[in-house]
């Protein structure tokens, strides 16, 4: 991680220095100016993520500053040093939209805290604005992936409950791409301009998980050196994603569920209450209904969390999107790799149709991006799959074989055979002949004649 930027605005020459070498020994890039004027010169000529200045200064005061740095950017963090009977004025930049306010004399430890913290938020700030402006186009409803019956009912889902306040849970295995899902909900709602929050409830221990959702105080248990601002404080306006909740204890349990139904929490250690302004979603590959029955999970908190379930297809119920999902990676890949993407051949499309996706969409992303990197020639074999792909076709073959022994209307059987190709082909090309007649290696006079035989369509 790149380290902050800091801008020290003070026009006493010796706390400028003390401030700066203590920002610097801190591991921050520093520059220090002597004036407000001088701030807005260089708020011009660079980027800064954090600007620490003095409230009364000659020429241009702190709240003028404060104003400049806020009309240029919005986002922009303002610490603001304030010395006594200057008090009201900090006031009066906290409503400006100041991040907080230190008074003199000023003390390095907590100087270096609230610059900790305002850098975190910061940080946090502009995550949320490049994953903001990245998902812009992405998460347009219109342009999601995915043509197949089960992932419209997804896709219809989500235009649905974006825009309201409901609780989302999201059923799916492993790699479906839960968090996707989560982040279409959020991108598409009214809270897309605050912070989107996630907590993965499976991959933090338990001891320290607590912390991490509500924050703690200083002292409140050995190593809390200093107080702490949890998820639910950090997603404030925004939404909090709970992935993997049904791994949450117990315990644990029981304060979720009085955040999200109070909609208030305390900090670990703390006395004040919170207001917990945020939307939640969760996420679990677990069956939560059969968690409740067996008292692994509480029984209010999945009725309160299941207000709105999504469930997320599995890629082998998904079979139209597997080639649309295979291409698209195959694309986006190869650009990232500066290489021209080769094409799938329809033996190796076959294999990707049959096997079974245990990895799901993840497991896809993965392989498409070892064939981008290991293939050499303009087209995709099934031979540059690795051998579990090809075996899946292989065992295809075989069940074929112990069939035929039992016999069957083999005209029937092929000419059924063939009307499940060309739906499949107008299934995956959306309707596109020309696309269709290529997928399946024929051109468009034969594709058309037999849509007109199998009367599929218009022809």
């Amino acid at each position: 991680m790149k380290k902050a930027k800091i801008l020290i605005v003070d026009d006493n020459e010796l706390s400028r220095q003390n401030l700066s070498e203590l920002m610097l020994s801190s591991g921050y890039d520093v520059k220090a100016v002597e004036d407000g004027r001088e701030a807005m010169k260089a708020f011009l000529e660079d980027h800064y993520d954090i600007t620490i200045t003095d409230l009364k200064m000659p020429h241009v005061d702190g709240l003028e500053l404060l104003r400049f740095a806020k009309e240029m950017n919005p986002d922009h963090v303002v610490i603001i040093i304030t010395g006594y009977g200057t008090v009201s004025n900090a006031v009066e930049a906290m409503k400006l939209g100041a991040f907080d306010f230190i008074a003199k004399p000023l003390k390095d430890d907590l100087v270096k805290i609230t610059v900790q913290r305002a850098v975190s938020y910061a940080q946090l700030k502009e995550e949320n604005i490049h994953l903001r402006d990245h998902l812009k186009e992405r998460y347009d409803l219109g342009k999601l992936m995915g043509y197949s019956d089960c992932m419209k009912k997804v896709f219809n889902t989500i235009e649905k409950v974006a825009d309201s306040d409901s609780t989302v849970l999201i059923y799916g295995e492993s790699g479906t791409g839960k968090e996707l899902v989560a982040k279409a909900v959020h991108f598409n709602s009214s809270r897309k301009n605050n912070p989107l929050v996630p907590v993965n409830c499976g991959a933090i221990p338990e001891d320290l998980l607590e912390s991490e959702l509500f924050g703690h105080e200083k002292g409140a248990f050995t190593g809390a050196i200093r107080s702490r601002a949890g998820r639910f404080e950090l997603a404030q306006g925004g939404t909090l994603f709970l992935d993997e909740i049904g791994d949450m204890s117990p315990a644990l349990q029981v304060k979720v569920l009085r955040a999200i139904q109070e909609k208030q929490f305390e900090r670990i250690g703390g006395v004040k209450t919170f207001e917990a302004d945020v939307r939640i979603i969760t996420a679990t590959h677990q069956d939560l209904e059969k968690a409740v029955e067996e008292k692994r999970f509480r029984e209010d908190l999945f009725y309160r969390i299941n207000v709105i379930p999504i469930h997320l297809p599995p890629l082998r119920e998904r079979g139209p999107d597997i080639a649309i999902l295979a291409n698209h990676f195959l694309q986006e890949l190869s650009a990232k790799q500066g290489k021209n993407p080769a094409s799938i051949s329809p033996e190796a499309m076959s294999c990707l149709m049959r096997y079974p996706w245990p990895g799901n969409v993840r497991e896809l992303q993965n392989l498409m991006e070892m064939l981008v990197v290991m293939t050499t020639g303009d087209q995709i074999t099934a031979d540059d799959l690795p051998e579990k792909f090809r075996l899946q076709t292989k065992q295809a073959t075989t069940l074929t074989s112990d069939f035929l022994e039992e016999g069957f209307d083999y005209n029937a059987a092929v000419m059924q055979f063939e009307k499940d190709l060309l739906l499949k082909a107008l299934e995956l090309s959306g309707g596109v002949k020309n696309k269709a007649a290529k997928l399946l290696a024929l051109n468009r006079t034969t594709l058309v004649e037999k849509l007109k035989r199998f009367q599929l369509g218009d022809g």
